[in-house]
């Protein structure tokens, strides 16, 4: 273990206890000033920002990082303005902090009421999406928690010239500069001293990359994790679709980014349509040069499709890969996402609301779509300002994690001198 990089990690940890701390009683005007010189500095840093980032694409292409890898990895101008219309969107949100979410007297005079109060610490580990870096600093500020992101080296220098500009505002604000920090190495033994807790300094991990990354996240902590281990994502078109609906949704939920979580992988068709709406989403597909993996009954339609074998249910592709098969009614279609779901996000497009009740009261993934696209399953797309990630398991916070799902909560109960028999 690396001496030096320990003592650092754990200083971080007592400077994140000691602004969450601060944060906890800060007000919220102070906190929503801290979004608008967020917003000036990524403007006025946006130079430098890119070019941290151009440095890091060249390398990464030059490593032969596929597409998807490149396309989450790359800021430019128009991302940057959607990081600060983020920005603006979560400082408009109502504050979280404090909230009374439920009061009552009991019968002996004394009263009762939960509120709403911060985690503490968010350890944030993620791979190349630097703008991640801007999403989770912000929802955990207006939360009132602080974070500590460690961020894949092949973005590192991007994450970090975000911090840079996120902590410039902080001071700005007047809120504790360590109330948004970032890991500067790049060495796997920071994320292990974080996955152990830093010594007690961390409340929660929150992993954001491939499976390979949260596999290991949820193995090796030994704090509470908020993640998913994979987005295997599915839609069903069901035989009373709109089938004009049905063929842009299922092309944008595979194609519009294929690289996200919510990317649909795997699309189940009803055996009454598959003639007709097989036919045209095949010929869509392949002008969009996806490669398509069939069973028996798809490939009847299109001899070049690839056979898909049993691994191709079970794989997140995160690329221009699709499986389809054809089913004989939702129930089906039911059975084979629960067998091979991950809990992630799941689609059904018909115009029938029984049919649409039996598919989301018989699914339990943690976000059901009717008649729209997988790629919505985002915080930001929600509502909420974005997200840190999306949890699929099912204690405290589940689907996108926003600002309310960085939250607990305490008793407060008041008297007038009551003692207990």
């Amino acid at each position: 273990m690396n001496v030096d990089l320990k003592q650092q990690l754990y200083e971080m940890g007592e400077q994140a206890k000691k602004a969450s701390s601060i944060l906890n009683t800060s007000s919220s005007v102070q906190k929503n000033s801290f979004f608008d010189f967020a917003i000036l500095e990524i403007k006025t840093s946006s130079s430098f920002i890119l070019e941290a980032n151009a440095q890091e694409i060249a390398q990464a292409q030059k490593n032969g990082k596929d597409d998807a890898f490149i396309d989450r990895l790359t800021l430019n101008r128009e991302r940057l303005a959607a990081m600060c219309a983020t920005l603006k969107e979560i400082k408009l949100f109502d504050e979280p902090v404090g909230k009374v979410l439920a009061n009552w007297d009991r019968p002996n005079g004394l009263n009762i009421s939960r509120v709403s109060t911060p985690l503490g610490v968010i350890g944030l580990i993620f791979e190349s999406r630097p703008n991640v870096a801007c999403d989770a600093g912000a929802l955990c500020l207006k939360s009132g928690n602080a974070v500590i992101l460690r961020s894949g080296k092949d973005g590192l220098k991007s994450a970090s010239a975000i911090v840079d500009a996120l902590r410039k505002a902080l001071i700005k604000a007047n809120l504790p500069e360590n109330s948004i920090q970032i890991v500067p190495s790049e060495s796997r033994e920071a994320a292990t001293l974080m996955l152990e807790g830093l010594n007690s300094a961390i409340d929660v991990i929150v992993p954001r990359g491939g499976k390979s990354l949260v596999a290991e996240v949820k193995r090796s902590a030994k704090v509470p994790v908020f993640g998913h281990l994979e987005g295997i994502c599915h839609v069903y078109v069901d035989q009373h679709a709109n089938q004009v609906k049905a063929l842009a949704i299922c092309i944008n939920a595979k194609m519009r980014r294929t690289g996200i979580c919510g990317a649909a992988e795997t699309i189940l068709i009803h055996q009454g349509i598959a003639d007709e709406f097989g036919l045209q989403l095949i010929c869509e597909l392949k002008s969009l040069d996806c490669e398509i993996r069939g069973c028996d009954n798809i490939r009847a339609l299109d001899a070049s499709i690839i056979p898909a074998i049993e691994d191709d249910w079970s794989t997140e592709y995160l690329a221009p890969i699709i499986s389809i098969k054809v089913v004989s009614d939702v129930r089906e279609a039911v059975d084979h996402i629960n067998q091979y779901s991950t809990g992630h996000t799941e689609s059904i497009v018909s115009e029938n609301k029984e049919t649409q009740e039996v598919f989301t009261s018989s699914i339990d993934s943690a976000i059901l779509m009717i008649n729209a696209s997988t790629q919505f399953a985002d915080g930001g797309e929600f509502g909420l300002g974005g997200e840190i990630g999306i949890a699929t398991g099912k204690f405290h916070a589940r689907g996108p994690v926003g600002i309310d799902q960085l939250t607990s909560f305490k008793y407060i109960v008041s008297g007038n001198g009551q003692i207990r028999d």
